[in-house]
Protein backbone atom coordinates (compact mmCIF):
# COMPACT_ATOMS: atom_id res chain seq x y z
CA UNK A 1 0.00 0.00 0.00
CA UNK A 2 0.87 3.71 -0.21
CA UNK A 3 0.64 6.23 2.64
CA UNK A 4 -1.87 8.52 0.67
CA UNK A 5 -4.78 6.13 1.62
CA UNK A 6 -6.48 3.85 4.13
CA UNK A 7 -9.38 1.27 3.90
CA UNK A 8 -11.42 1.74 6.44
CA UNK A 9 -13.53 -1.72 8.12
CA UNK A 10 -16.79 -1.52 8.79
CA UNK A 11 -16.47 -2.55 12.40
CA UNK A 12 -15.39 -0.11 14.89
CA UNK A 13 -13.32 0.08 17.76
CA UNK A 14 -11.61 2.31 19.88
CA UNK A 15 -7.98 1.56 19.47
CA UNK A 16 -8.42 1.11 15.73
CA UNK A 17 -5.11 1.51 13.68
CA UNK A 18 -6.60 3.10 10.99
CA UNK A 19 -4.25 6.14 11.74
CA UNK A 20 -1.13 3.95 12.10
CA UNK A 21 -1.41 1.57 9.56
CA UNK A 22 0.59 3.84 7.04
CA UNK A 23 3.48 4.26 9.79
CA UNK A 24 3.23 0.35 10.39
CA UNK A 25 3.42 -0.38 6.50
CA UNK A 26 5.87 1.83 5.44
CA UNK A 27 8.54 -0.05 8.26
CA UNK A 28 7.96 -3.51 6.97
CA UNK A 29 8.18 -2.39 3.20
CA UNK A 30 10.23 -4.69 0.95
CA UNK A 31 9.96 -7.59 3.75
CA UNK A 32 8.77 -10.92 1.97
CA UNK A 33 6.72 -13.74 3.85
CA UNK A 34 4.36 -16.81 2.77
CA UNK A 35 1.77 -15.66 5.31
CA UNK A 36 0.36 -12.55 7.07
CA UNK A 37 -0.33 -13.77 10.41
CA UNK A 38 -2.55 -11.79 13.45
CA UNK A 39 -3.14 -13.68 16.25
CA UNK A 40 -5.13 -9.97 17.46
CA UNK A 41 -7.50 -9.06 14.31
CA UNK A 42 -9.24 -6.49 15.97
CA UNK A 43 -11.38 -5.03 13.09
CA UNK A 44 -8.33 -5.85 10.86
CA UNK A 45 -7.77 -2.68 9.58
CA UNK A 46 -4.13 -3.93 9.36
CA UNK A 47 -4.04 -6.67 7.53
CA UNK A 48 -6.92 -5.05 5.32
CA UNK A 49 -4.64 -2.63 3.95
CA UNK A 50 -1.31 -4.12 4.11
CA UNK A 51 -3.38 -6.93 1.41
CA UNK A 52 -1.40 -10.10 2.02
CA UNK A 53 -1.82 -12.54 -0.64
CA UNK A 54 -2.24 -15.23 2.18
CA UNK A 55 -2.95 -14.77 5.89
CA UNK A 56 -4.49 -16.24 9.19
CA UNK A 57 -6.73 -13.42 10.73
CA UNK A 58 -7.51 -14.83 14.69
CA UNK A 59 -9.27 -13.32 17.45
CA UNK A 60 -10.89 -14.23 20.95
CA UNK A 61 -13.74 -12.65 20.23
CA UNK A 62 -16.23 -14.84 17.71
CA UNK A 63 -18.29 -12.10 16.75
CA UNK A 64 -16.08 -10.01 14.89
CA UNK A 65 -14.57 -14.05 13.19
CA UNK A 66 -18.36 -14.61 12.72
CA UNK A 67 -18.54 -11.17 11.01
CA UNK A 68 -15.70 -11.33 8.20
CA UNK A 69 -15.91 -15.04 7.78
CA UNK A 70 -19.45 -13.76 6.95
CA UNK A 71 -18.15 -11.26 4.04
CA UNK A 72 -15.62 -14.14 3.03
CA UNK A 73 -18.75 -16.33 2.59
CA UNK A 74 -21.13 -13.57 0.96
CA UNK A 75 -23.46 -14.44 3.36
CA UNK A 76 -23.56 -10.55 3.93
CA UNK A 77 -22.66 -8.32 1.13
CA UNK A 78 -22.99 -4.64 0.93
CA UNK A 79 -26.67 -4.27 -0.79
CA UNK A 80 -27.51 -6.93 2.59
CA UNK A 81 -26.15 -4.34 4.88
CA UNK A 82 -27.75 -1.16 2.67
CA UNK A 83 -31.28 -3.24 3.65
CA UNK A 84 -30.99 -4.07 6.48
CA UNK A 85 -29.66 -0.40 8.02
CA UNK A 86 -32.48 0.88 6.36
CA UNK A 87 -35.02 -1.34 8.16
CA UNK A 88 -33.27 -1.09 11.19
CA UNK A 89 -32.29 2.48 11.39
CA UNK A 90 -35.87 3.49 10.68
CA UNK A 91 -37.06 1.48 13.94
CA UNK A 92 -34.34 3.67 15.84
CA UNK A 93 -35.42 6.92 14.78
CA UNK A 94 -39.04 6.24 15.40
CA UNK A 95 -38.52 4.46 18.91
CA UNK A 96 -36.53 7.46 19.46
CA UNK A 97 -33.50 6.07 19.98
CA UNK A 98 -34.68 2.78 22.31
CA UNK A 99 -34.84 0.44 19.63
CA UNK A 100 -31.09 0.51 20.23
CA UNK A 101 -31.42 -2.31 23.27
CA UNK A 102 -33.98 -4.62 21.23
CA UNK A 103 -30.91 -5.06 18.95
CA UNK A 104 -28.88 -5.36 21.49
CA UNK A 105 -30.62 -8.12 23.42
CA UNK A 106 -31.53 -10.21 20.09
CA UNK A 107 -27.57 -9.74 19.42
CA UNK A 108 -27.02 -11.40 22.52
CA UNK A 109 -29.13 -14.04 22.38
CA UNK A 110 -28.65 -14.99 18.41
CA UNK A 111 -25.52 -13.45 17.83
CA UNK A 112 -26.27 -12.28 14.60
CA UNK A 113 -23.40 -10.84 12.47
CA UNK A 114 -25.42 -7.75 10.98
CA UNK A 115 -26.94 -6.75 14.56
CA UNK A 116 -23.51 -6.56 15.44
CA UNK A 117 -22.50 -4.45 12.73
CA UNK A 118 -25.77 -2.28 13.89
CA UNK A 119 -24.45 -2.34 17.91
CA UNK A 120 -20.74 -1.52 16.20
CA UNK A 121 -22.23 1.55 14.12
CA UNK A 122 -24.67 2.92 16.87
CA UNK A 123 -23.13 2.80 20.26
CA UNK A 124 -21.58 4.86 22.82
CA UNK A 125 -18.06 6.48 21.16
CA UNK A 126 -17.56 3.10 18.76
CA UNK A 127 -17.19 1.25 22.15
CA UNK A 128 -16.35 -2.70 22.09
CA UNK A 129 -17.23 -4.02 25.25
CA UNK A 130 -18.61 -7.03 26.82
CA UNK A 131 -19.44 -8.44 30.07
CA UNK A 132 -18.08 -11.44 32.12
CA UNK A 133 -21.24 -13.72 30.92
CA UNK A 134 -20.25 -12.07 27.17
CA UNK A 135 -22.78 -9.92 26.55
CA UNK A 136 -22.54 -6.66 24.91
CA UNK A 137 -23.27 -4.42 27.04
CA UNK A 138 -22.29 -0.84 25.24
CA UNK A 139 -25.39 1.46 25.61
CA UNK A 140 -26.81 3.80 22.85
CA UNK A 141 -24.93 6.63 21.89
CA UNK A 142 -28.03 8.54 21.83
CA UNK A 143 -28.73 9.78 18.33
CA UNK A 144 -31.67 8.58 16.98
CA UNK A 145 -31.11 9.59 13.63
CA UNK A 146 -27.92 7.48 13.65
CA UNK A 147 -28.43 5.50 10.44
CA UNK A 148 -29.01 8.61 8.05
CA UNK A 149 -28.76 7.48 4.54
CA UNK A 150 -24.94 9.00 4.19
CA UNK A 151 -23.71 6.85 6.81
CA UNK A 152 -25.62 3.73 5.59
CA UNK A 153 -24.14 4.72 2.08
CA UNK A 154 -20.43 4.78 3.67
CA UNK A 155 -21.13 1.46 5.86
CA UNK A 156 -22.10 -0.20 2.49
CA UNK A 157 -19.22 0.90 0.58
CA UNK A 158 -16.98 -0.39 3.52
CA UNK A 159 -18.66 -3.35 3.32
CA UNK A 160 -17.83 -3.89 -0.72
CA UNK A 161 -14.50 -2.35 -0.49
CA UNK A 162 -13.37 -5.33 2.91
CA UNK A 163 -15.26 -7.86 0.96
CA UNK A 164 -13.34 -7.40 -2.25
CA UNK A 165 -9.99 -7.02 -0.36
CA UNK A 166 -10.93 -10.58 1.16
CA UNK A 167 -12.14 -12.08 -2.17
CA UNK A 168 -8.89 -11.36 -3.82
CA UNK A 169 -6.64 -12.97 -1.10
CA UNK A 170 -6.48 -16.30 1.21
CA UNK A 171 -7.99 -15.11 4.12
CA UNK A 172 -8.85 -17.38 6.92
CA UNK A 173 -10.28 -16.61 9.95
CA UNK A 174 -10.18 -18.01 13.10
CA UNK A 175 -11.77 -17.69 16.25
CA UNK A 176 -9.12 -19.12 19.39
CA UNK A 177 -6.40 -17.45 21.57
CA UNK A 178 -2.96 -15.96 20.79
CA UNK A 179 -0.95 -19.21 22.04
CA UNK A 180 -2.63 -21.50 20.07
CA UNK A 181 -2.68 -19.66 17.01
CA UNK A 182 1.35 -19.16 17.21
CA UNK A 183 1.79 -22.71 17.46
CA UNK A 184 0.09 -22.33 13.47
CA UNK A 185 3.14 -20.31 12.98
CA UNK A 186 5.32 -21.32 9.94
CA UNK A 187 9.29 -19.69 9.61
CA UNK A 188 8.12 -17.98 6.52
CA UNK A 189 4.96 -16.14 7.90
CA UNK A 190 5.35 -12.83 9.37
CA UNK A 191 3.72 -11.96 12.56
CA UNK A 192 2.03 -8.92 13.08
CA UNK A 193 0.36 -8.79 17.09
CA UNK A 194 -1.60 -6.17 18.50
CA UNK A 195 -2.37 -7.08 22.30
CA UNK A 196 -4.47 -5.45 24.47
CA UNK A 197 -2.05 -2.38 25.85
CA UNK A 198 -1.23 -3.34 29.09
CA UNK A 199 -1.88 -0.81 31.54
CA UNK A 200 -4.89 0.52 29.68
CA UNK A 201 -7.32 -1.37 28.69
CA UNK A 202 -9.39 -4.57 29.77
CA UNK A 203 -12.91 -6.02 29.08
CA UNK A 204 -14.37 -9.53 28.90
CA UNK A 205 -12.69 -10.65 25.14
CA UNK A 206 -9.37 -8.42 25.94
CA UNK A 207 -8.45 -8.50 29.57
CA UNK A 208 -4.54 -8.71 29.63
CA UNK A 209 -1.68 -9.03 32.12
CA UNK A 210 1.59 -9.56 32.50
CA UNK A 211 1.61 -13.17 32.65
CA UNK A 212 -0.15 -12.55 29.29
CA UNK A 213 2.90 -10.23 28.23
CA UNK A 214 5.28 -12.84 29.19
CA UNK A 215 3.56 -15.41 27.69
CA UNK A 216 3.18 -13.79 24.10
CA UNK A 217 6.93 -12.56 24.66
CA UNK A 218 8.02 -16.36 24.62
CA UNK A 219 5.75 -17.55 22.26
CA UNK A 220 6.61 -14.94 19.76
CA UNK A 221 10.44 -15.74 19.93
CA UNK A 222 9.66 -19.47 19.70
CA UNK A 223 7.97 -19.27 16.69
CA UNK A 224 11.25 -18.57 14.74
CA UNK A 225 9.51 -16.44 12.39
CA UNK A 226 9.51 -12.66 11.67
CA UNK A 227 7.06 -10.79 14.12
CA UNK A 228 5.99 -7.22 14.53
CA UNK A 229 4.33 -5.69 17.81
CA UNK A 230 2.25 -2.72 18.31
CA UNK A 231 2.05 -1.25 21.62
CA UNK A 232 2.41 1.96 23.81
CA UNK A 233 5.50 3.27 24.91
CA UNK A 234 4.68 6.61 26.87
CA UNK A 235 1.99 9.37 27.26
CA UNK A 236 2.27 12.46 29.53
CA UNK A 237 1.87 10.85 32.89
CA UNK A 238 4.11 7.26 32.32
CA UNK A 239 6.82 4.90 30.52
CA UNK A 240 5.74 1.52 29.62
CA UNK A 241 8.21 -0.28 31.09
CA UNK A 242 7.78 -3.09 30.05
CA UNK A 243 9.36 -2.48 26.52
CA UNK A 244 12.77 -2.60 28.54
CA UNK A 245 12.11 -5.79 30.38
CA UNK A 246 9.69 -8.36 28.46
CA UNK A 247 10.48 -7.32 25.34
CA UNK A 248 14.34 -5.86 25.66
CA UNK A 249 15.76 -8.30 23.38
CA UNK A 250 14.28 -6.26 20.42
CA UNK A 251 14.26 -3.28 18.08
CA UNK A 252 11.92 -0.13 18.28
CA UNK A 253 10.43 2.08 16.06
CA UNK A 254 8.39 5.24 17.65
CA UNK A 255 5.72 7.79 16.58
CA UNK A 256 4.01 10.20 18.35
CA UNK A 257 -0.02 9.86 17.81
CA UNK A 258 -3.02 11.78 18.75
CA UNK A 259 -6.12 10.90 20.39
CA UNK A 260 -9.15 13.02 21.41
CA UNK A 261 -11.35 12.46 24.32
CA UNK A 262 -14.46 14.76 24.09
CA UNK A 263 -14.72 17.43 21.53
CA UNK A 264 -12.35 20.23 23.04
CA UNK A 265 -8.96 20.90 21.43
CA UNK A 266 -7.56 20.52 25.03
CA UNK A 267 -8.81 17.07 25.29
CA UNK A 268 -6.39 16.18 22.15
CA UNK A 269 -3.64 13.99 24.04
CA UNK A 270 -0.56 12.47 22.09
CA UNK A 271 1.15 9.17 22.94
CA UNK A 272 3.81 7.59 21.70
CA UNK A 273 3.55 4.26 20.13
CA UNK A 274 5.84 1.61 19.43
CA UNK A 275 6.11 -1.10 16.60
CA UNK A 276 8.55 -4.17 18.71
CA UNK A 277 10.23 -6.49 16.42
CA UNK A 278 12.96 -9.35 16.09
CA UNK A 279 14.31 -8.18 13.35
CA UNK A 280 15.62 -4.13 12.37
CA UNK A 281 12.68 -2.49 10.75
CA UNK A 282 12.86 0.62 8.61
CA UNK A 283 12.31 3.40 11.15
CA UNK A 284 13.97 0.87 14.39
CA UNK A 285 16.56 1.37 16.66
CA UNK A 286 17.93 -0.84 19.73
CA UNK A 287 16.03 -1.26 22.82
CA UNK A 288 19.30 0.11 24.38
CA UNK A 289 19.64 2.83 22.56
CA UNK A 290 15.93 4.01 22.87
CA UNK A 291 16.82 3.37 26.75
CA UNK A 292 19.65 5.56 26.68
CA UNK A 293 17.21 8.49 24.98
CA UNK A 294 15.20 8.79 27.45
CA UNK A 295 17.77 8.50 30.20
CA UNK A 296 19.20 11.57 28.75
CA UNK A 297 16.05 13.56 27.60
CA UNK A 298 16.53 13.15 23.75
CA UNK A 299 14.23 12.93 21.42
CA UNK A 300 12.56 9.07 21.17
CA UNK A 301 11.37 9.73 17.61
CA UNK A 302 12.71 7.18 15.05
CA UNK A 303 10.10 7.85 12.37
CA UNK A 304 10.71 9.77 9.51
CA UNK A 305 8.16 11.96 8.11
CA UNK A 306 5.18 10.45 6.14
CA UNK A 307 2.68 11.79 3.83
CA UNK A 308 -0.95 12.67 5.45
CA UNK A 309 -3.15 9.69 5.42
CA UNK A 310 -6.44 10.01 3.85
CA UNK A 311 -9.14 7.41 5.09
CA UNK A 312 -11.18 6.12 2.08
CA UNK A 313 -14.63 6.01 3.42
CA UNK A 314 -17.02 6.71 0.49
CA UNK A 315 -15.07 5.48 -2.95
CA UNK A 316 -15.85 1.48 -4.00
CA UNK A 317 -12.89 -0.51 -4.03
CA UNK A 318 -12.14 -0.93 -8.20
CA UNK A 319 -9.28 -1.30 -10.16
CA UNK A 320 -7.65 1.75 -9.89
CA UNK A 321 -7.66 0.96 -5.72
CA UNK A 322 -6.14 -2.36 -6.08
CA UNK A 323 -2.98 -1.19 -8.44
CA UNK A 324 -2.42 1.67 -5.31
CA UNK A 325 -2.77 -1.35 -3.08
CA UNK A 326 -0.27 -3.47 -4.81
CA UNK A 327 2.61 -0.99 -5.59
Amino acid sequence: MTNKTVFIPPIKSQGIKSKLVGWIASNIEGIEFDRWVEPFMGTGVVAFNIRPKKALLCDTNQHIINFYNALKNKEITSVIVRNFLTVEGEKLLKSEGSYYYDVRQRFNEEGNPLDFLFLSRSCFNGMMRFNQKGDFNVPFCRKPNRFAPALITKIANQVENISQIINFGDYEFKTQDFKKTLKEVNPNDLIYADPPYIGRHTDYFNSWSEKDEFELQKFLFNSKAKFVLSTWLSNKYRTNDYIFSVWKDCYVATKEHFYHIGGKEENRNAIYEALLSNFKLKNSITNDELFNRIKNNQSILTTEKIEKIIPVQLTLFDETAIDTLNK
